[in-house]
């Protein structure tokens, strides 16, 4: 029999959804004759600001259901930021204490929010080393650790249940080309991923999944070898994509194609998609749009028509001072001038150097 806290803690999760509305479809503008419509799923304007909301929720949803979280559990994450934020906040709504062991080359402005929502941080030097302090922690505090490598992709319904693939194909259900020749989305679970993949399967649906993999990440590797204890010990300097290995939830078998992609490239996406319509998101947005123009770039070569789907992940905000600071970007030795010329270029003649 369930207890009447987990029982009162599902009915303040299930009425946050319902209190949410769902996130904007946006068109960015391509030249019409190229008969190719390009959508962003505007997943910054969560309650708390990123995709990872859907996630979070899910991910306590899921210990709840599971008889893993009780009243006065302590919740453990291993995060770089955004999915700490976001079960911060619903951690907070639960009267529950959260921790959440980041990386230090995490941005101040996460660690800020995961704070402001009653969060507290446990800083770790290597981001290969999170999973192992955020298990070291959950165990001796007695809490539970809500490990979103592992458990994104099964915590998630994939059948619908209102995740983000079946409100995607609902909102382009009165477009030109509704059923998407393509999603692109970046991989940091692989939940995301997974979800899509398994929504357009089971669907019947003729789209395929595309990934974008930020340097520094395992996934693409393991993904083209089939190598999915694939390391490459570094992780990514795009925060929320890119792992230092493969994580449990990352599904290779749902993804069609995967897309290595520079930071410089991402950033310069990022700084192109501010100046283009003005929607301020972070570098793993950029990340999914620089591997989205490459998807439509082919498709212009092959004489293919229809219509491409991506995300913006989260706020700009969060990067203030970072990816939108010039001296960061310098001083990490990045060059985004050639990209941003490759992307005018494009989208003026649609032509991928």
């Amino acid at each position: 029999m369930t207890e009447p806290w987990v029982r009162r803690a599902i009915s303040l999760l299930d009425a946050d959804a319902n209190r949410s509305a769902d996130t904007h479809l946006h068109r960015f503008e391509l030249p019409g004759h190229w008969g190719i419509e390009l959508y962003l799923k505007d997943e910054s304007v969560h309650p708390t600001g990123s995709l990872k909301h859907r996630l979070a929720r899910s991910l306590i949803l899921y210990g709840l259901v599971n008889g893993k979280i009780s009243e006065g559990t302590t919740l453990v994450e291993a995060s770089s930021g955004s999915t700490a934020v976001s079960e911060a906040y619903f951690a907070r709504m639960l009267g529950l204490e959260f921790i959440a062991v980041v990386p230090r080359s995490t941005s101040a402005e996460k660690i800020e929010l995961i704070e402001f929502y009653g969060g507290r941080c446990h800083l770790v030097d290597a981001a290969g080393d999170v999973d192992a302090a955020a298990r070291e922690l959950a165990a001796g505090t007695g809490g539970y650790y809500l490990d979103q490598f592992t458990y994104a992709e099964r915590a998630t319904d994939w059948r619908g249940n209102n995740n983000i693939a079946e409100s995607v194909y609902a909102q382009m259900a009165a477009e030109a080309h509704p059923i998407p020749s393509w999603i692109v989305v970046g991989a940091g679970t692989g939940g995301t991923s997974a979800t899509f993949g398994r929504y357009a399967r089971y669907k019947r649906h003729e789209t395929r999944i595309c990934v974008g993999d930020p340097e520094g990440s395992s996934f693409y590797e393991g993904w083209r070898t089939g190598d999915l204890g694939y390391a490459t010990g570094r992780g990514s300097r795009i925060e929320g994509i890119g792992r230092p290995s493969v994580e449990p939830s990352f599904v290779p078998g749902v993804i069609d194609r995967m897309v290595q992609v520079p930071d410089a490239a991402s950033l310069a996406a990022m700084h192109f998609l501010r100046a283009k319509t003005r929607y301020f998101a972070g570098g793993s947005t950029g990340t999914n749009l620089y591997a989205a123009f490459m998807i439509i770039a082919q498709m212009l070569q092959r004489g293919e028509q229809g219509s491409v789907v991506t995300l913006i992940c989260d706020s700009g905000e969060r990067y203030a001072k970072t990816y939108y600071n010039p001296d960061w970007v310098a001083g990490q030795g990045l060059d985004l001038a050639p990209y941003q010329a490759q992307l005018e270029r494009f989208l003026e003649t649609g032509a991928w150097d």
